[in-house]
């Protein structure tokens, strides 16, 4: 090879791409993607993403564990966590309107290497997600069914792995292939779909806050804080994770109408109807029941059941059901666009960043995607998917938080349309509270995030190195950061 990796590391460490690069690198021949999104789409796309299994199962575990009635403010602890890091990412997609999400602007503030780490990063994060909600997708249909009285074999409803009970889990299959035919004919046919989805889910969160309203018990806040203040603090770690999702609307930034204006709004839009909706649902949710029985792959249909609303009950399911597809097409239309930016860069092969002649969308990487993600969503246990958590997520999260200080620094000459306010304290505060939450994660995700990105420095050592665009440009004495 010549030189190690070693050597290699510290000539990319700070090779960046400028932003005016990466711009024009959108409008190239063969790769440019149709933008047909408006800011309504990117807003439900990124409610869709953000609203999943987190509000339907994580509450319930995180009230009855860890904060009791206090999940309220837990919720609202970490929603505004939150808000630090999607104000990052609001200016950083109006600045930089390009596919890549943080992938992008970390090689723009950061350099390749640094960029590199984290586009192998998300890579993962993205698939593994979809591979999880897919499992719960299948689950949740197929309590439905059982419902209605028809019962499927159950050698095809689990993994063989693990006591999964079964051979193969076609409903997960089948729903991700199904997603990833819509997401190859066209970005915003799949928007409108979801659109719809995410619509009747918010309808159905309505439901349950307008409907156990009047069943609302004041005497169950009597005990507010049962695990005390480090209890609720758990809480907010816990369900942080279902915020996450509104980043996944700065990896459409290519197929976005005006972004400049409309992922700002969609970034801050989507984050602002999820927070209300979540504490709202809390706020009724400890009141309907005593919260140490709340510990239910189903909370919500639970609190309702012990008031005899059955048939409400099942509106939540249906509504669980939504969610998790909402969630799985915001997920499958995210992780090809990584895979399409790292290609584009020439950190990966060239036939990832091909576009459908017709269609306009990065169909190659789509399918690879969708069918990476079936085949492992018929095969593995949803408990071996779920330990592999978003520690690349809050890394992302931290990554944009930096990019945002530098960028101030080194590009003061650039119109920002929109503009994180009391910088750099803004962004640090962000920063600061994921690595905070990051240090909390199990050693054994630790063990994993240094084991994918060992892999990632490999393929980068021997093909992203010498296929990098902006690593030719550098050895032909191109300016670098657009001086």
């Amino acid at each position: 090879m010549g030189k190690s990796l070693l050597d290699m590391c510290k000539e990319r460490f700070s090779m960046n791409k400028s932003i005016e690069e990466a711009i024009e690198e959108t409008e190239e021949k063969g790769h440019k993607l149709k933008r047909s999104l408006n800011a309504l789409d990117v807003t439900v796309l990124g409610i869709g993403c953000i609203i999943g299994t987190g509000i339907f199962v994580l509450t319930g575990v995180a009230t009855a564990k860890f904060a009791g009635p206090s999940i309220i403010f837990s919720f609202l602890i970490s929603g505004f966590a939150c808000i630090f890091a999607a104000l990052c990412y609001a200016e950083l997609a109006s600045l930089i309107p390009v596919s890549g999400s943080a992938y992008t602007y970390s090689y723009i503030s950061m350099g390749e290497l640094v960029a590199w780490i984290i586009g192998w990063d998300l890579v993962l994060e993205y698939a593994v997600g979809a591979i999880a909600v897919a499992i719960g997708w299948s689950g949740y249909f197929n309590e439905i069914m059982s419902g209605l009285g028809i019962a499927f074999p159950g050698s095809l409803m689990g993994s063989p792995f693990e006591g999964g009970g079964g051979v193969f889990n076609v409903p997960a299959f089948l729903i991700v292939i199904l997603i990833t035919a819509l997401l190859v004919v066209g970005t915003k046919e799949s928007a409108t779909f979801n659109n719809i989805i995410t619509f009747v889910l918010i309808i159905v969160l309505i439901f349950f806050v307008v409907a156990g309203a009047f069943y609302v018990d004041l005497d169950l806040f009597s005990n507010f804080f049962p695990y005390g203040f480090g209890g609720m603090m758990t809480g907010a770690a816990l369900v942080f994770f279902a915020y996450v999702g509104f980043d996944a609307i700065s990896t459409v930034a290519e197929e976005t109408k005006n972004p400049q204006r409309n992922l700002p709004l969609g970034i801050l839009g989507s984050l602002g109807v999820c927070m209300v909706l979540y504490i709202a649902v809390a706020l009724v949710l400890v009141g309907l029941a005593p919260y140490d029985p709340l510990a239910v792959p189903a909370p919500l249909a639970f609190a309702l059941s012990r008031h005899g609303l059955s048939w409400a009950s099942v509106i939540l399911s249906i509504g669980a059901v939504a969610a998790i597809f909402s969630t799985l097409v915001a997920l499958l239309i995210a992780q090809p666009r990584i895979f399409f930016s790292l290609s584009r860069d020439g950190l990966l092969p060239a036939v990832f960043s091909k576009v459908h002649p017709r269609f306009k969308t990065p169909y190659v990487t789509t399918i690879i995607t969708g069918v990476t993600v079936a085949v492992l969503a018929g095969l593995l246990p949803i408990q071996t998917v779920a330990e592999l958590s978003n520690i690349g997520t809050l890394f992302a999260f931290v990554l944009v938080c930096g990019g945002v200080i530098i960028l101030r620094k080194t590009r003061k000459d650039l119109k920002r349309p929109f503009k994180v306010p009391l910088v750099p304290l803004f962004p640090l505060i962000g920063a600061g509270l994921c690595v905070a939450m990051m240090v909390s994660l199990p050693l054994i995700t630790w063990f994993r995030f240094i084991g994918w990105l060992g892999i990632g420095l490999l393929i980068y050592s021997y093909y992203g190195y010498y296929h990098s665009r902006v690593g030719k440009k550098h050895s032909e004495g191109a300016p670098r950061n657009g001086k």
